[in-house]
């Protein structure tokens, strides 16, 4: 990667900078992701955190962490932007999701996790990626 990726939410209140390019990328069938952003499998892209500047001059940046555990999730308290996942015990371990990009961050999605939850109105494409019934194996 020659240039820093950027991006954003939607109305702009957040904004961020990846110093290095994406180490992966998935799709999270997780009745989280399903509720959360309203389609069945949520497309992201797994980044070192320690890379990532975040711009967030009206503090809309929130983060929120399910009762049950799991990773944190960024959104803007404005436009409800859904932006990052982080593991709360160790923030290198992120993703941002690839909507969230302002162009091609230069990887696609390569496997399929938490399909075990998958949404039942919308069947898994026939694709070829793998397939994991939880999280993928690090």
């Amino acid at each position: 990667m020659t240039e820093t990726l950027t991006g954003g939410c939607l109305c702009g209140g957040v904004r961020f900078e990846l110093a290095e390019a994406p180490s992966a990328a998935g799709y999270c069938h997780c009745t989280r992701c399903q509720r959360r952003t309203g389609v069945a499998a949520s497309a992201q892209a797994s980044i070192d955190g320690t890379r990532l500047t975040v711009s967030d001059e009206n503090g809309l940046l929130t983060w929120w962490r399910h009762a049950d555990g799991g990773y944190e999730k960024g959104f803007c308290r404005s436009c409800g932007g859904h932006l990052f996942s982080r593991n709360p015990e160790n923030h290198a371990q992120h993703t941002i999701r690839m909507s969230a990009f302002a162009s091609d961050p230069g990887v696609r999605p390569s496997y399929r996790q938490f399909v075990a939850n998958a949404a039942a109105w919308e069947p898994i494409p026939d694709d070829g990626l793998p397939r994991y019934d939880e999280r993928r194996p690090a």
